[in-house]
């Protein structure tokens, strides 16, 4: 039977589990996804709109329609993560199918021939703007094991708490631990690091706050898998309006769902130096996060010629309301631990509440339409990450998380270039987009460069989309936030094929 333990959005000791600058980056940042049009044009839709995930960037381009239409589109999503640990090199691959947009809008046009504001576009519109699916390999050796992070919580907390009272069980000792102010999930890693046999008091006494590793070794072989799947979806409420012959504005609500889940499957082997008996540890921690968000949008375009756009936009801060179950299973084969213990089976539930609030967004634009024979668009967007918070910030331990996330990560600046050329009823489209790293140093997560291309085909009244999309980014992976500083570095390369279909009406 599965058993609970709840936390209100409180505890300080909570941001060393799940709630950190990792949650707030995973829901900021929104990966080119949308139509095929979209993705293979790189998303710079600023100052064009005519489609409906231009509406991601600038709310004004739905008032350029001027026919109602309706838009699907398919993507089969392929991620590769290749991994390097001290030269141990592995690669991993994953695919998966969604329809990934899907709206429509409709245009009302004025009926008074006088009147500046010639018509009126309403849209909805489902995106899904971040696919977190993906798995990764990572094999190697160093001279760090998770002793190491045991020991880190373990320090400066007393022993008293870290045994088991008369009649009570594993689980309900470690859920307790994690409701009690003080211990909370620092104390829950000592209380599992001691159970499993790994680390020992220095004195066995209540009162006693240091410990030492039961683990001895040279090094050790390290063996990390982590499985994620989720996603992150936007669904748009937008109204747009044309002024004149030349100006475009528009507004959209745009409500957020999300769910993310994470498996990371830890396994540590070394030979006891001295008598060379094998020993393990395997140490898993399973994170589910579901939530929903709201933001909102506002934006313009302006034609300034026949030749020239240009648009503005502005996305306001999205606010969350996620919900974390968190849960750790462990066993090791060191002779100290109890012949009873069995704490492996992911059972014992550790469930938060909280908030973040995610940066806003500004994006210029500006694009040359070469009349029907086709087009070439820039977008630069500009995000200052060191602005995001986890919530509520009268806590302890979001404060200062949030003082680590503002002096830590920077300003994003994010390019996106995309063209278009049309032969009759053939369009040819290719697209690039860039996006800095959100940290100040640039170490822990790079750059992302993206391509894409893509055709098209027109008929009477519908057109059929395919576009190629490919992005690639390297980061640091830390198998735990501390004791065990060794860091594999991670290549992930995600290609996207995407389908659609636009009817207009």
């Amino acid at each position: 039977m599965r058993k609970y333990i709840t936390f209100i959005g409180l505890l300080a000791c909570v941001v060393a589990s799940a709630q950190n600058i990792d949650d707030v980056l995973r829901y900021s940042s929104e990966n080119i996804q949308g139509s095929a049009r979209f993705q293979a044009m790189g998303g710079a839709f600023g100052s064009l709109g005519g489609d409906l995930s231009a509406l991601n960037i600038n709310p004004a381009g739905s008032a350029v329609f001027n026919n109602g239409l309706f838009s699907v589109s398919g993507t089969n999503y392929s991620n590769k993560i290749d991994s390097d640990l001290n030269g141990s090199l592995n690669s991993t691959s994953s695919n998966n199918f969604d329809i990934n947009q899907i709206g429509g809008a409709f245009v009302f046009k004025s009926t008074d021939a006088d009147s500046p504001w010639k018509k009126l576009t309403l849209a909805l519109n489902y995106d899904l703007v971040q696919n977190f699916d993906s798995r990764s390999v990572t094999q190697g050796r160093s001279n760090q094991g998770v002793d190491n992070y045991f020991l880190d919580f373990a320090e400066g907390i007393e022993l008293d708490p870290l045994k088991l009272k008369a009649n009570e069980t594993l689980g309900d000792a470690y859920l307790a631990i994690g409701a009690t102010n003080g211990l909370n999930f620092a104390g829950q890693q000592a209380f599992l690091g001691f159970q499993a046999g790994i680390i020992d008091p220095v004195s066995d006494t209540e009162d006693n706050t240091s410990y030492f590793s039961n683990a001895d070794y040279d090094d050790v072989n390290h063996d990390f898998r982590q499985d994620i799947t989720g996603y992150n979806s936007k669904f748009t409420i937008n109204g747009a309006t044309q002024y004149g012959q030349n100006l475009y504005f528009g507004a959209s609500l745009n409500f957020h769902t999300l769910r993310y889940e994470r498996l990371n499957r830890y396994s540590e082997t070394f030979n006891e130096r001295g008598s060379g008996t094998a020993r393990y540890i395997d140490f898993d921690n399973l994170l589910i996060t579901e939530g929903s968000g709201f933001s909102l949008s506002l934006g313009a375009i302006a034609k300034v010629n026949d030749f020239l756009r240009v648009g503005a936009s502005y996305q306001s801060p999205t606010w969350y309301r996620l919900t974390d179950n968190f849960s750790q299973g462990i066993d090791s084969n060191f002779p100290n631990k109890e012949s009873s213990f069995q704490f492996f089976n992911l059972n014992y539930i550790n469930i938060f509440d909280y908030q973040i609030k995610t940066p806003g967004k500004l994006t210029g634009s500006i694009s040359a339409v070469f009349g029907k024979s086709g087009l070439i668009s820039f977008d630069y967007g500009y995000q200052d990450m060191s602005n995001a918070q986890l919530r509520p910030t009268s806590d302890a331990g979001f404060a200062n998380e949030n003082t680590y996330i503002s002096e830590t990560l920077g300003a994003v600046s994010t390019i996106r270039v995309g063209g278009e050329y049309r032969i009759q009823r053939v369009s040819l489209r290719a697209g690039y987009r860039y996006e800095q790293s959100p940290y100040e140093s640039g170490d822990i997560i790079g750059d992302l460069t993206g391509i894409s291309g893509g055709i098209g085909y027109s008929f009477r009244r519908s057109r059929l989309d395919l576009a190629v999309s490919r992005s690639e980014q390297d980061r640091l992976q830390y198998f735990f936030d501390t004791g065990i500083n060794t860091a594999a570095l991670l290549n992930n390369v995600n290609t996207n094929v995407t389908l659609g279909y636009t009817l207009n009406f």
